[in-house]
């Protein structure tokens, strides 16, 4: 497993990579990593990344436990995009302690 599969990895390499939340918006609401970009995962099978990513820098793909995200992952893949999936989603983050953020700004929840 790459660091970029990892919560700690991902949240050491923030600054460098690109994180995208393929959950639906009322999950994203609830509490979301705070560099994310929000793109459920029907807008992205449907290609609405384009103009939202930078095809130079890796993707981390992120959903409630991971399995989404692996699916997006995939499709991001097949479209030339340097994408992972991160394992266990935002429960594991939360798990490992760290931060996520609700829409209003708040310390944000798993939902």
């Amino acid at each position: 497993m790459s660091d970029l599969e990892e919560s700690k990895g991902v949240y050491e390499r923030k600054d460098d990579i690109q994180i995208v939340d393929v959950r639906e918006p009322y999950e994203w609401e609830a509490g979301h990593i705070e560099e994310a970009i929000h793109i459920p995962l029907g807008q992205l099978m449907a290609g609405d990344e384009k103009g939202q990513l930078d095809t130079g820098r890796p993707v981390v793909v992120v959903c409630k436990t991971g399995n989404r995200s692996e699916l997006a992952a995939l499709m991001l893949q097949a479209r030339g995009y340097d994408a992972h999936n991160l394992e266990g989603g935002t429960e594991r983050w939360v798990t490992a302690g760290l931060p996520i953020v609700a829409a209003d700004g708040s310390p944000g929840r798993v939902a």
